[in-house]
């Protein structure tokens, strides 16, 4: 099959967008300002359409390089073009969400997930699928503050993230929060220790996905696509997946 057979043999495939949308009225991380746009010029007045656009580095569905967390990691630009297409797998925790927000994936959760479908093989893009982004629209459901300003909101264990790390040597992993760890996890460490294991790892992740509960646990391949930025430590991100029917 050539280059050209291929690419119409994926557009005859179901695509899903991973990505919300960027404007000024999402969730975002507290320390952040909420994104701002300017339009420059008009058709009307001067013969063609520009806006300016302000946001944070890490808002919206987006990548973190590595060196968002860990020093003398990898930038944005040093992820190479062929680490940006990968092998999805989607571990589905929607169930187990609704009853506990704090829901953390465990190391038996992944293998539990590789008795059913397969081992994760290196090079593979690995998903929590946690349904949080159906609170996307609603802030406060989203942030999910209990009356001490925890955040109850479900992330990665961090020996799940080593096994995926140092047994299967996954590409990246991505998640519908704001943060890899739980807000649970986040409150009794004291940080977030599995957003920082993650990234010193030389590994990157994309958060704020969306439409996961579409996407099948196997099977599938994400696309993941930002501007060339020189030295930045992440940016917004169109990924989508491919379906395999």
């Amino acid at each position: 099959m050539n280059t050209l057979d291929a690419m119409n043999y994926l557009k005859e495939k179901k695509w899903v967008d991973l990505s919300h949308g960027i404007h000024e009225s999402i969730p975002r991380f507290n320390a952040f300002d909420a994104s701002q746009e300017k339009t420059l010029f008009t058709i009307k007045e001067d013969g063609f359409f520009a806006k300016k656009y302000t946001f944070p580095t890490q808002y919206s569905t987006h990548i973190d390089a590595p060196i968002h967390f860990a020093k003398e990691k990898r930038y944005l630009h040093d992820i190479t073009l062929k680490e940006l297409v990968l092998p999805l797998y989607v571990i589905h925790k929607e169930d187990e969400v609704k009853v506990n927000h704090d829901y953390c994936v465990t190391v038996q959760d992944i293998l539990d997930f590789e008795t059913e479908f397969g081992l994760i093989p290196e090079g593979s893009f690995v998903a929590f699928a946690s349904g949080w982004s159906s609170r996307w629209e609603t802030i406060d459901a989203y942030y999910n503050y209990d009356e001490e300003g925890v955040a109850h909101t479900p992330g990665w264990s961090l020996p799940a993230l080593e096994y995926l790390s140092e047994v299967r040597n996954v590409t990246a992993i991505g998640h519908e929060t704001l943060d890899t760890d739980s807000g649970a996890d986040f409150k009794r460490n004291n940080g977030l220790l599995g957003e920082y294991y993650w990234l010193k790892q030389n590994k990157y992740q994309v958060e704020v996905m969306r439409n996961l509960n579409l996407v099948p646990a196997v099977g599938s391949v994400i696309m993941t696509s930002f501007p060339n930025m020189l030295n930045a430590p992440g940016f917004p991100v169109r990924s989508i997946a491919l379906l395999p029917d």
